[in-house]
């Protein structure tokens, strides 16, 4: 057992001590003591820090517009500046040397403190470009979007414009949208078409808007919403007249939009119809287009999707016995075939077109 306060060793109390209870007596004495004399060196050394001058760091900064950043010690001093210009050659510098935390606050900064300056179109063109190297590309578009409509005159227009297709090229791609603009949370289409129609308004006639609008059409297709496909086509057709191979793309998409539609009508032929005018028109503006063929067939298999329609609402016509309904049905559907006479649909529509007439006639000559 080791010794305490040095009068207990190798198993005998020292002088002074005569029994166990003395010492049990005094080891409190003893650690009382030592309890003392460490109060009074921690209430000294308060003392000493109260008494000094003395600044606390503040690793934790906010700032209103911006939120909660963290600055080490002594780090304010090192980037802020007095003058706009200074700011942002701090922001520039640091973007250039890839320290990217440091260009952001710098940049955003400057754009605070001097938001009419000439270099704050600059700086919040960085800011954007910070955002966009971090990959935070919701927060990148915002951020853009804010120099086109803060500074319209800005130099990088088209730059940013294509900056911004870049980025909704990536959500249509599916890059998942962030929640509170850091944690990847889900894909939209839906805020996708947001960032692509917003792109069209910047730039309604730049080189970038048709596509941006032709994209709107296509992230539609994704959510398997073809009537706001469709529309989207439609209006890139309409808009973009002026530019054939737009006008021809829009057109070839628009009546595709229209035979995927109608693969998922029931009973509603009027999608394929809409299909095969759209199909048509296409081939008679750019009788040329390579697409060509593709369009025949595709308007060859709407007249079989068609076929099928009436093929079925025939038979719903005939199992309630309105023979002449059903009859005008199948009939439809032969017309609809005159070209593929051996496919199924038409050789079933025959033979029931013969039954039929054969029915009819035997309740006519009944009656």
């Amino acid at each position: 057992m080791a010794a305490v306060g040095g009068h207990f060793e190798e198993g005998k109390l020292k002088p002074g001590f005569q029994t166990i209870s003395d010492l049990a007596l005094a080891v409190p004495r003893l650690y009382r003591g030592r309890m003392n004399r460490w109060s009074i060196r921690l209430f000294l050394i308060a003392v000493c820090v109260l008494a000094l001058p003395y600044r606390s760091p503040a690793p934790l900064i906010y700032t209103p517009g911006e939120g909660w950043r963290y600055e080490p010690v002594g780090g304010e001093a090192n980037w802020q500046r007095t003058r706009a210009k200074d700011q942002l050659i701090v922001a520039q510098d640091a973007f250039d040397k890839k320290d990217y935390s440091l260009a952001l606050k710098a940049a955003r900064r400057t754009v605070r403190v001097w938001p009419h300056s000439d270099y704050a179109p600059q700086a919040q063109y960085l800011v954007g470009r910070c955002y966009e190297v971090k990959g935070t590309h919701e927060k990148a578009f915002k951020e853009y979007q804010k120099v086109l409509q803060n500074y319209p005159s800005f130099v990088k227009y088209e730059d940013i414009l294509q900056r911004q297709y870049d980025i909704a090229n990536r959500f249509l791609a599916g890059e998942w949208f962030r929640l509170w603009g850091y944690i990847p949370f889900f894909p939209s289409m839906e805020k996708t078409v947001g960032l692509y129609g917003t792109i069209v308004t910047n730039g309604p006639y730049s080189d970038l808007a048709p596509q941006a609008q032709m994209k709107i059409g296509l992230a539609r297709e994704k959510q398997k919403n073809y009537p706001e496909a469709v529309k989207a086509y439609e209006r890139a057709a309409d808009r973009y007249h002026d530019r054939p191979q737009v006008e021809a793309d829009a057109l070839y998409r628009e009546a595709l939009a229209f035979y995927k539609q109608a693969l998922t009508a029931e009973y509603d032929q009027s999608t394929a119809d809409q299909s095969i005018s759209t199909f048509t028109d296409f081939m008679t503006l750019f009788p040329d287009d390579s697409r060509v063929p593709d369009a025949q067939k595709t308007i060859s298999d709407l007249r079989i999707e068609k076929a099928r329609g009436n093929f079925e609402n025939a038979q719903f016509y005939e199992k309630y016995k309105k023979w002449k309904a059903a009859r005008s049905y199948y009939n439809q559907v032969v017309t609809l075939l005159i070209d593929k006479p051996n496919a199924p649909y038409a050789v079933a529509a025959r033979e029931r077109i013969d039954a039929l007439n054969k029915l009819l006639e035997t309740t006519t000559a009944s009656k």
